[in-house]
């Protein structure tokens, strides 16, 4: 009985040693913004910013968690056609979302370069589309390099990935025959660049 007490014991406290190496920072965040939609013709990128907050759970020199909450202005640079349908203007299309994500972070041999990625689910704040009305949410994939300096200042570059169908369209399209053929999706595409700062937490 002793012996399971004193094995039992060990294993607590091999448990609880790496827990406890474990450090929780809270963050903000923000930055550019150059969005996209992707397949549609005649578009072009649209500089806007995005800007929220983190919290840093670093399990040790070489990996972190990062949970994030992310205003997001996203969108593209679209025209507008009138007349004969040869004149148009520049129309700036807007997407925005509340972001909520997680990337995981790897520091390459623990130092402050690092690669991360991972989800996020991007729901629609508002919008300025008149003709149509985009869908309520979407699902992305983030992934990108940083470096973080010993003070907790970071620098990253991000590309965010849209998987859903602004429009809720699956890419299936049916000709007159009615016989089924893939079409183009319309997808968020996103290039972050930006700054974010971990506080220090005793």
């Amino acid at each position: 009985m002793k012996k399971l007490a004193v094995i039992a014991f060990i294993l607590f406290i091999g448990i609880q040693s790496p827990q406890a190496q474990v450090k929780v920072s809270p963050g903000l965040r923000g930055g550019l913004n150059l969005s996209t939609l992707t397949n549609i013709d005649d578009n072009s990128s649209k500089a806007d910013f995005y800007v929220g907050g983190l919290l840093n759970i670093k399990f040790n020199k070489y990996f972190s968690l990062q949970p994030e909450i992310t205003y997001s202005r996203q969108g593209d640079e679209g025209r507008e056609y009138f007349g004969n349908g040869y004149n148009y203007r520049s129309v700036n299309y807007e997407l925005n979302y509340l972001t909520l994500g997680a990337v995981a972070k790897f520091n390459i041999g623990g130092k402050g370069f690092h690669i991360l990625g991972g989800p996020s689910l991007d729901l629609k704040i508002s919008d300025n589309y008149i003709n149509s009305n985009p869908e309520g949410f979407d699902f992305a994939i983030v992934g990108g390099v940083g470096y973080t300096l010993p003070n907790g200042l970071t620098f990253e570059a991000r590309l965010k990935q849209g998987l859903i169908d602004i429009y809720g369209y699956d890419g299936i399209d049916y000709d007159n025959n009615n016989n089924s053929y893939y079409d183009d999706v319309i997808l968020n595409q996103v290039f972050q660049i930006g700054i974010s700062y971990t506080f220090k937490v005793k």
